[in-house]
């Protein structure tokens, strides 16, 4: 396909005509890679998604049959976990990190799966990554171990890629970015003469705390820059959220379309998306139990039930965004073909809050895929090994990731 002068996108109800841009035109002959994580925090029912059989010709489990169009678009993993992370609910926090005991007192977590991609190949875009969640923290952790602050209403996050402002508005984002160079570099040179009359402990945290200003400073100039250059022109309303935060279907349809929207148009290439659950009962027909209390079920038939119903739900949404990735045709193939999507959950069994056997898909981004790979559900397989086989999928040069040192085994490249 070549890239016209006026090139319209269209998705999710929202035309965008681009201007051409160089950089875009050879994205779109090169058919970089992307990587997209998404983690379903209150887990995913085992029994549901995680087949019987290993290999190609396994069934289909109930989940996976409202992905079946996409059954050789992905691979299904099971027996794998991240080594030494307990820690339940908190596990989130090692999900794209893999540090061990996130639950412990001296927790000091360390550079997420996607701020890893981001530091070697971000700069090629507006932006190096975009961290989302439904509601809070989110899975992206810097270099030094730092919380990415996350975005988590669609409408902002159209805004930022797409919606240009006034004049004036522009210059005053503008002043705020060199602002907050001046700032950083105020404190810096303060706190730098400081460091020499401190212990260990304190010298550590204070070498923690440069390398957080380091990476901000990096952010802000490249920030500066982009701020220069043109948007793509958006010739429709920006996105409406969904006020309901009961609504979480709408709701994920909202960030699910907009996360479309950034890869479409190569605004980033690596995208996290965390996606909490509720301690209230979610707008779906047939449920009337709060969504946190059916995910610790404790074997009840009907709490089951209405969490299949909930998840599906979850699912559905899922195989969606999979399915405009797949229509989303480049020169070298479809969005799906370029980008890795990993979806699953830190939790094994959400009921009991373990971490073991955590439920894996991973979908796109150029492997051989369509088979379901089982390891031992007793002693599990180390899940970063996939890690690095995603971070060398998209040219990388590592054997290695946190704990890992290989690759998947049984995960092949096409």
């Amino acid at each position: 396909m070549t890239m016209h002068r006026r090139t319209v996108l269209r998705a999710a109800g929202v035309s965008l005509a681009l201007p051409f841009l160089e950089s875009a035109y050879a994205a779109s002959q090169t058919n970089p890679g992307r990587m997209v994580a998404i983690d379903i925090g209150l887990g995913l029912h085992a029994a549901n998604i995680l087949p019987e059989k290993s290999g190609r010709d396994y069934k289909l489990p109930p989940y996976l049959q409202l992905l079946s169009d996409f059954r050789n678009r992905f691979t299904v993993f099971s027996g794998v976990s991240h080594p030494e992370v307990g820690g339940g609910h908190l596990s989130y926090k090692s999900y794209l990190t893999c540090a061990p005991h996130p639950n412990s007192a001296g927790f000091r977590n360390t550079i997420s799966l996607d701020q890893y991609a981001a530091a070697k190949l971000g700069s090629e875009t507006r932006f190096a990554s975009l961290a989302l969640s439904s509601s809070g923290p989110g899975l992206s952790w810097s270099r030094s171990g730092v919380e990415i602050p996350t975005f988590t209403r669609p409408s902002f996050v159209f805004s930022k890629l797409f919606l240009t402002g006034k004049p004036s508005e522009q210059a005053t984002r503008l002043q705020q970015l060199r602002d907050g160079q001046s700032i950083l570099d105020f404190v810096t040179d303060k706190t730098r003469s400081m460091k020499r009359r401190l212990g260990g402990r304190d010298r550590d945290k204070l070498n923690q705390y440069f390398e957080a200003v380091r990476e901000a400073e990096r952010r802000l100039a490249k920030a500066e820059i982009w701020e220069n250059e043109p948007k793509p022109q958006v010739n429709a309303q920006p996105l409406q959220d969904e006020t309901d935060r009961k609504k979480i279907v709408e709701r994920m349809r909202l960030m699910y379309d907009v996360m479309h929207l950034a890869i479409e148009t190569d605004s980033t290439r690596f995208i996290t998306y965390n996606f909490a659950g509720m301690n209230s009962v979610p707008v779906i027909p047939g449920i009337d139990i709060d969504y946190h209390n059916l995910s610790h079920h404790g074997k009840d038939p009907e709490k089951i039930r209405q969490l299949t119903i909930v998840e599906s739900a979850v699912i559905q949404e899922f195989g969606r965004f999979l399915q405009k990735l797949h229509d989303s045709q480049h020169a070298n193939g479809s969005l799906l073909d370029s980008t890795m999507v990993l979806f699953g959950s830190n939790l094994g069994n959400a009921s009991s809050h373990d971490t073991k056997n955590m439920p894996m898909l991973l979908a796109g981004g150029g492997f051989d895929h369509g088979q379901h790979l089982a390891f031992d559900r007793n002693d599990n397989y180390p899940l970063p090994n996939l890690f690095v086989s995603m971070l060398q999928r998209l040219g990388l040069e590592t054997d290695t990731f946190a704990s890992a040192t290989s690759t998947m085994n049984g995960l092949r490249m096409l």
